[in-house]
């Protein structure tokens, strides 16, 4: 049996990663010229995969350019950042591992790290510091990629995803008012830092209060065109020996709004319950195991919201608008006027909710028609 054409659950950066031809040349163009950038766009709309085949490009042809991309997500600490940092920086300016070991001595001058190699040097290479020396002499590690570009001649592409966790390491003001401080100034380096989570993304980067604001350009990424879609889902069931109608493929991301994620993850379920042709039949059964897998994420999502919250969900999916009326305030017990702004609030940060247009609507697509279901017992 072939492998499923659509792809979803990890980065898609080569056969199963569909347009994004413009945002693709442009970011591509920005790194290559030194413009540093940053990626906002809500979870799961493919911002790391776009990352990664930019990436891939720029290694194929351009030999004076090293890369790396650097995921913060167990990043839990600056300390563990900072040597997360400097392993993946050192690892990305050579491939051997023997100009890895000998690292400590050339590019580092006042601290003194601790390397070490195992038997697969590309996993088992790790380096650590005396927490008080990395403490006083952070900006040695910030420093790093373009201590590293000046040696060898070389220019460093740095990437960081899930940058907003950083947000979250006490004493985070004073740390990224040093990162900016130090990262303006270098030459041979070029940032893209990008994360999961719209609403810290754009309070970092869009507030003139914060030390990334102006940091470089700033990519907003919109949803795949839904023509774009229905092409690749038809050439995917082709491509496999399958048939799937125009009319059919485009049901699959009018019902996911374009989100690129769960238009993947829609059609390869109606791909896997397909023998030859898809149906309706088999687009029906595929939604209904797409929401059931999701299932335990959504149950949570609402476990962890207040009553007030819920309800305001309740009736932004019954259409309402006037939230503060006293006849929605009333029907759907939705509290005070203070209430309902706080409620709403924390919707938007939590990118539960966005605000579109001056109304409001579900982020994910998929959690709106579970949550539709469940509460209205309709999809």
């Amino acid at each position: 049996m072939k492998d499923s054409p659509f792809i979803y659950g990890v980065t898609v950066s080569s056969h199963s990663f569909t347009d994004r031809e413009q945002e693709s040349r442009k970011l591509r163009d920005n790194l290559i010229n030194g413009i540093n950038t940053m990626i906002i766009c809500p979870r799961r709309w493919g911002k790391s995969s776009l990352v990664e085949k930019v990436i891939q490009d720029i290694n194929r042809k351009e030999k004076i350019v090293k890369t790396v991309i650097i995921d913060l997500f167990s990043a839990g600490s600056e300390e563990e950042f900072l040597e997360l940092y400097a392993r993946e920086i050192i690892k990305a300016s050579s491939g051997k591992w023997q100009e890895w070991m000998n690292s400590g001595k050339e590019f580092f001058k006042r601290l003194v790290p601790k390397l070490s190699v195992g038997t697969e040097p590309s996993s088992d290479f790790s380096i650590s510091f005396d927490w008080k020396e990395l403490k006083q002499h952070s900006d040695e590690i910030l420093q790093l990629p373009e201590t590293i570009a000046r040696k060898k001649k070389i220019r460093m592409i740095v990437c960081l995803d899930e940058f907003q966790n950083l947000a979250s390491f006490p004493g985070y003001e004073t740390f990224e008012k040093k990162m900016r401080a130090i990262w303006q100034r270098q030459k041979s380096v070029t940032y893209c830092l990008y994360g999961s989570r719209r609403h810290m993304m754009s309070e970092i980067f869009n507030s003139p209060a914060k030390p990334f604001y102006r940091f470089g350009d700033i990519m907003h990424l919109q949803k795949i065109d839904e023509e774009k879609w229905v092409k690749f889902i038809c050439d995917g069931f082709k491509s496999t020996g399958k048939k799937i109608d125009e009319s059919l493929a485009r049901q699959i991301p009018l019902t996911m709004k374009n989100h690129s994620w769960y238009v993947q993850q829609l059609a390869h379920y109606t791909w896997n319950t397909t023998q030859k042709t898809a149906g309706q039949p088999e687009l029906e059964t595929a939604l209904r195991e797409l929401l059931s897998a999701n299932s335990p994420l959504y149950q949570k999502e609402i476990e962890n919201m207040a009553t007030g919250q819920l309800n305001l969900l309740k009736a932004i999916l019954s259409g309402e608008t006037q939230f503060t009326s006293a006849p929605v305030m009333q029907d759907y017990r939705l509290g005070t006027p203070n209430n309902v702004s706080k409620n709403k609030t924390s919707l938007v940060n939590n990118d539960i909710i966005q605000d579109v247009n001056g109304s409001f609507e579900f982020v994910d697509p998929a959690f709106e028609l579970w949550f539709r279901n469940r509460y209205f017992g309709r999809g």
